[in-house]
């Protein structure tokens, strides 16, 4: 596992603005349905800020290589969240509830999870937006109808920007700082982490099965 992590990263630790680009990239399309987790995003982030801090253990490919700055890779990657999050909340007052009743937003969200969402949204209103942003795979169409129900934009970049600043940079700089604990706990247990990797994976399709067979037998489109 430690070795496969530094193949994978390690060149990248001494290519600062392809970093930097790439965290921009990645948390847009992860804000707009990309399947890929914004904390796999941060931690690999993480984890080349790690290997930029320790260039005796990941050398540059020559001397006086630019390395990535695990201070610019916080403050990039919440600026990148920032941005992200507030482009779908203004889509979503732009829009309107319209948006909800388009075929391509039906595809990404399901029914019940528009419904659970829109509860949410009336019942806990700003307090909402801090639930969606620690609340992977809803965070998309929870921002998309704070826009959509009109909340302040205001206060939805305040309480969103306070929710971003707790999560965003703190993953980063742990793993920047940490890199090397977590890495030798990941190979003392990766045994465990690819059998919970497994599991959840099998409870994922299962629940997915379960929601199609729903569907199809309450004709729910």
């Amino acid at each position: 596992m430690e070795h496969l992590i530094s193949d994978l990263f390690s060149h990248y630790a001494y290519s600062p603005w392809l970093v930097y680009g790439g965290i921009v990239l990645f948390m847009m399309m992860s804000a707009f349905g990309l399947p890929i987790p914004e904390e796999v995003v941060l931690i690999s982030a993480g984890f080349i800020g790690h290997m930029s801090l320790h260039p005796e253990d990941f050398p540059p490919p020559y001397p006086g290589a630019p390395s990535v700055n695990v201070y610019v890779l916080a403050v990039v990657a919440f600026a990148a969240v920032m941005w992200s999050d507030y482009l779908i909340y203004f889509l979503g007052k732009f829009f309107g509830p319209k948006l909800f009743k388009m075929r391509w937003f039906a595809r990404l969200v399901s029914e019940p999870a528009l419904e659970r969402i829109q509860r949410w949204t009336r019942k806990y209103g700003l307090w909402a937006v801090f639930i969606f942003r620690f609340t992977p795979g809803v965070r998309f169409p929870g921002h998309l109808m704070c826009g959509a129900m009109g909340l302040n934009r205001w206060k939805f970049l305040a309480v969103d920007s306070v929710a971003a600043g707790i999560s965003v940079p703190t993953q980063i700089l742990l793993v920047s700082f940490y890199g090397e604990v977590i890495l030798s706990y990941l190979g003392k247990f990766k045994l465990y982490f690819f059998g919970a990797m497994g599991i959840a994976l099998l409870v994922f399709l299962i629940v997915k099965i379960y929601q199609k067979r729903t569907v199809k037998t309450f004709g729910v489109k």
